[in-house]
């Protein structure tokens, strides 16, 4: 299978915020909200001022090993003994644990980690760098997780989701008549069998959707030596009791997060998240509900459960487990916990940690590259031979339906009318009419009305050729149409949308092999792989 490889600027897409592009083009005004630049000088830097002399490299290997047990693969395994050492940094990103991995910008997740963490080794021989799936399993909204499309048909799974609770600890015990339905979407061929084997070893027997995701995504990518983390884990949220404590104590997050707002609102940056005094939720058999100080005591919303300062901060200290930090507090229970140079994130990602600088100052904590994600369109041989007959680029598919349309029809509709043919008949008719007026000057009206016969064939025929241009101009206009959903569903872009199973069974791993091929993780912008 081969690929043409088209890039296209972010601001050419017109899909992507002011923010996110002057971060990616260095902008000054932007400089003061992070600390090393997404770039090989911005690793340099980092690597000769950050050790994370407090990351505990022992229990961190610890709980991966034990997390394993024996399914890591050799890649894996090694990169998780690679941890031990002091010269060894991780490359992370973090996702939600969607259904069967959800959005396809999962996979380019993943894939920019790995390929990043091969990148720096290359530039920085004498280092490690070890690509880390931080699996979002506290995260407790399930109507966002619960779902996938692909081939236009949406997989949803309705089943009990421990109303409010962690979606890492939902049984998928209810997954079965879900995949049975995914199954039959997914058809019969080798890679869809391939595949399906895949997935029911992941989802099937009652596993925890934490556990399911961690199988699934160890199986496509364990091979690459990706890590991936779990970090509903008690042993590691004893490391980051102190920032607990703190958090409750002092609310030090809120003050911090609030400054940096100001500052960014009068920069022209929206903030994306907004912080809250106390930026934690405490988990329990009622769910993951948001902690509230109220006046000396401290209480936990949709429960009746209230604490002193002092009971609170010691149920944090014997149960570290219930304590769960929100979007603000997560990146620093990340970095915290890892040896993490880099970061990897989508557009809103970027742009939240830009909100976060100040939080790890106080915490003393080393604040990561912010990497943005690679950002890929996949065109399939089918669809790519149809754009290439209605004249549809890489790059114009990225234009509004409407003009596309519109500039189609200009570009390939001529006026159709026969005037040129019509003065030509004229002449000939007239040459005509003078050789029959010497012999018989009588018959020159049954000349013209020779002519105007033409004049009406030719009128019919003008006719049945404006309808049959304009039968054919409604097909093409509608396949215009249905290439832009096809690229473009829901109007959203591909990535944000559609599932990787179908490029799976059309391509197997091979997919995944041309990912890592084709997408430069320093490189930023729009990758199109259009299908030769």
């Amino acid at each position: 299978m081969g690929f043409k490889n088209t890039s296209i600027s972010f601001e050419e897409t017109g899909q992507f915020s002011k923010a996110f592009t002057d971060y990616i083009n260095g902008e000054k005004y932007l400089l003061p909200f992070y600390q090393y630049a997404p770039s090989i000088e911005g690793f340099k830097k980092f690597i000769q001022e950050q050790t994370f002399p407090g990351v505990n490299r022992e229990l961190l290997v610890k709980v991966l090993k034990e997390r394993y047990s024996k399914t890591a693969s050799e890649a894996t395994a090694k990169n998780i003994e690679l941890l031990k050492e002091k010269n060894t940094f991780t490359v992370t990103t973090g996702h939600q644990l969607c259904l069967f991995t959800g959005p396809l910008y999962f996979i380019y997740k993943i894939v920019t980690a790995i390929n990043l963490a091969e990148s720096l080794k290359k530039d920085f021989p004498s280092h490690n760098f070890v690509p880390v799936y931080w699996m979002a399993s506290e995260d407790h909204d399930f109507a966002e997780i619960n779902h996938a499309y692909l081939f236009s048909k949406k997989v949803e799974w309705s089943g009990d989701s421990i109303s409010g609770g962690p979606v890492g600890r939902i049984s998928t015990h209810t997954l079965a008549p879900v995949i049975d339905g995914l199954y039959t979407i997914m058809g019969e061929s080798d890679k869809a069998n391939e595949l399906k084997k895949i997935i029911a070893e992941a989802y099937s027997g009652g596993k925890t959707l934490a556990e399911a995701t961690f199988i699934f995504v160890n199986a496509l990518f364990g091979k690459y030596g990706l890590v991936i983390l779990e970090p509903d884990n008690t042993e590691l949220k004893k490391l980051f009791l102190p920032v607990i404590t703190d958090e409750l104590i002092n609310q030090s997050s809120f003050r911090c997060v609030s400054d940096t707002d100001a500052k960014l609102s009068k920069a022209g940056v929206e903030p994306q998240v907004h912080a809250r005094e106390i930026n934690l939720f405490y988990i329990n058999e009622q769910g993951r509900n948001r902690i509230e100080k109220q006046g000396a005591n401290y209480t936990v919303v949709n429960t009746s459960l209230t604490f002193t300062a002092e009971q609170i901060t010691a149920e944090a200290k014997n149960h570290p487990e219930k304590f769960s930090p929100n979007v603000l507090l997560r990146p620093v229970y990340q970095q915290t916990i890892l040896p993490n140079i880099a970061y990897i994130g989508g557009p809103a990602e970027v742009i939240y940690w830009l909100q976060l600088k100040a939080i790890f100052d106080y915490h003393k904590t080393a604040f990561p590259v912010i990497m943005p994600r690679n950002f890929a369109m996949i065109i399939d041989k089918g669809t790519a031979g149809r754009m290439d007959k209605l004249k549809l680029t890489e790059k114009n598919i990225f234009g509004d339906a409407d003009e596309l349309v519109k500039n189609y029809i200009a570009a390939n509709d001529g006026a159709i009318n026969f005037d040129s043919e019509k003065d030509k008949l004229k002449k000939i008719y007239d040459e005509l009419s003078e050789k029959v007026k010497t012999i018989d000057s009588t018959l020159t009206s049954s000349v013209e009305a020779e002519l105007q016969k033409q004049y009406n064939a030719l009128k019919v025929l003008e006719t049945k050729l404006i309808r049959a241009q304009k039968q054919k101009d409604e097909a093409s206009v509608n396949q215009v149409k249905k290439i832009k959903e096809k690229l473009f569903p829901e109007s959203s872009l591909q990535e944000r949308h559609d599932n990787f199973i179908p490029s799976y069974i059309q391509y197997g791993t091979a997919f995944f092999d041309l990912l890592k091929k084709e997408l430069n993780p320093l490189h930023y912008s729009m990758v199109v792989l259009k299908e030769e």
